[in-house]
């Protein structure tokens, strides 16, 4: 498909700072409102639901500002998956950055560099990312770079801090990976509303991480 082509010609940015000029000096459209991840689930590894919440002004938080704890890292998202989900993945990468917030992807298929060693880029993605999405399908769980990449994310942040962001798509609970029974996952039916709630997912955390900033520095 076209849009598919396009994904990937798409040109790397250039530098984080050609992405701060743009969106600072303005505040983000969503930033007045939003959808968060909400947890309706009694214990860890069972699926995610979210539901929408209306943000006061005095609790909205502009992620896109200059000084934003956003711009400390190259990614917003890092997107762990299966070379034989690529197209899924790819539809949800046109999604993320096709938000008002301009979300920042890493796809291996795109934005690894040509020659670099397959460890470095994927430990460099998952360093220089704020979150990783686990696109846990059956190709995933047969894949043992996915597996290599997940423990790489799970390293970083060993805590559910809303960092890791686990999908299950035609993946039965039994077979939900062990190492990430304690964190809640999104299960994969309809795949509008999981879009939006991986993007919900990842607005929550940035917004949290930019509280934290503020606070620590008053």
């Amino acid at each position: 498909a076209g849009w598919f082509r396009r994904l990937l010609h798409k040109p790397k940015p250039s530098s984080v700072e050609s992405l701060k000029s743009s969106h600072s000096g303005s505040s983000s459209p969503s930033s007045s409102s939003s959808s968060s991840a909400k947890s309706s689930s009694s214990s860890p590894g069972t699926s995610l639901a979210t539901s929408s919440i209306s943000l006061s002004p005095v609790s909205a938080v502009d992620i896109s500002a200059s000084d934003s704890p956003r711009w400390d890292k190259s990614y917003d998202v890092c997107i762990c998956h299966s070379e034989g989900d690529v197209e899924l993945v790819s539809e949800l990468v046109s999604y993320l950055e096709g938000q008002p917030e301009s979300f920042r992807c890493f796809l291996q298929l795109r934005d690894a560099a040509a020659g670099s060693a397959v460890v470095t880029e994927l430990c460099d993605a998952v360093q220089n990312s704020h979150c990783w999405v686990m696109l846990i399908t059956p190709n995933f769980l047969q894949d043992p770079w996915c597996r290599y990449q997940m423990h790489q994310a799970l390293a970083e942040a060993p805590m559910a801090n809303g960092r890791t962001i686990p999908v299950l798509k035609d993946v039965d609970h039994k077979d939900y990976p062990r190492e990430l029974r304690n964190i809640y996952y999104i299960y994969m039916a309809l795949k509008e509303k999981s879009f939006r709630q991986i993007r919900d997912t990842v607005m929550c955390y940035l917004r949290e991480l930019c509280r934290s900033s503020t606070k620590s520095m008053e």
